[in-house]
């Protein structure tokens, strides 16, 4: 598979790749830079953040969500980029020194959230984790927000089977994917372990395609595993970046795969970039938030 850089923009910790459908833009975040990207065309708009942000989501009734540390808020698309008008929305998990870490809508808009201890220092350092202090939320259109699991660790991977029965849930410290049955009411049935630990890296950030495979990237990996509904590698795709951290389904015929990367000691020349290639089956649309 070929592959491309899309910008000539470097994330500290790129995540959190979202295609808008409707507008064919891509938005994505530095986390440790603390920055909001949007990518329309070759033109990227970079919004810049008072604390760390982990996703950047676009909502139906036209602004956008932004996860940062204290809060999930809503982030004015009209607003400077050096002066982002911001206004709360919710504070799904107010543990103090907890951040937010993955973040994606289902197919209700709702947002999910995972969050974590916060890892990283004001210079963009490694802090260590010194437990499970994170939890996964729900976030309703109207900001309630229902609590769903705690004693996280690194919740990465946020995706739901065709039907929505199911949640696909990642727990990084473990090394593993794990699947949740979600019960009429909401609440989530006991983990089950759907893939586990794996020589090619960690498990981040996820896609599902619309053969319901799903695409997970390898942090210290260098690569994407795709993985079939029963859980087992299907196909390795090899990448120019060490650390690989979540990817989306994009383009007008949602072919085309964009995969956010992060920095590391390795310094590839292509680390912290988007990169993009062509695949053979299309992704399943993201779906803006419902509020």
């Amino acid at each position: 598979m070929m592959w491309a850089a899309v910008t000539e923009h470097r994330a500290i910790l790129g995540e959190g790749p979202f295609w808008d459908e409707p507008t064919q833009a891509l938005y994505w975040v530095d986390i440790a830079g603390k920055q909001a990207l949007r990518l329309i065309g070759a033109n990227v708009q970079i919004w810049q953040m008072p604390e760390h942000v982990s996703a950047f989501i676009p909502t139906q009734s036209g602004d956008a969500l932004v996860t940062l540390s204290s809060g999930v808020y809503r982030l004015d698309l009209d607003s400077p980029g050096l002066e982002p008008n911001l206004k709360l929305l919710c504070m799904a998990d107010p543990r103090p020194g907890n951040r937010a870490n993955e973040a994606r809508c289902d197919a209700l808009g709702q947002l999910w959230l995972g969050t974590m201890q916060n890892n990283i220092g004001e210079n963009a350092e490694d802090l260590p984790i010194e437990g499970r202090f994170g939890g996964l939320f729900r976030i309703g259109a109207d900001g309630r927000v229902m609590p769903l699991l705690r004693d996280r660790g690194i919740p990465n991977t946020l995706l739901w089977s065709p039907d929505g029965t199911t949640v696909y849930f990642g727990e990084s410290l473990d090394g593993t994917l794990y699947r949740h049955f979600i019960y009429p009411d909401g609440s989530l049935a006991p983990a089950e372990v759907w893939f586990g630990p794996h020589p090619r890296g960690g498990p981040d950030g996820s896609a599902m395609d619309a053969r319901g495979y799903v695409w997970n990237a390898r942090w210290d990996g260098s690569c994407l595993l795709r993985l079939n509904p029963q859980g087992q590698v299907d196909r390795v795709i090899e990448l120019p970046v060490s650390r690989p951290t979540s990817c989306v389904f994009g383009g007008e015929d949602l072919k085309t795969l964009y995969i956010t990367s992060a920095a590391s000691p390795l310094n590839h020349p292509l680390d912290g970039a988007v990169l993009s290639m062509r695949v053979d089956v299309p992704g399943v649309a993201c779906t803006r938030f419902a509020g």
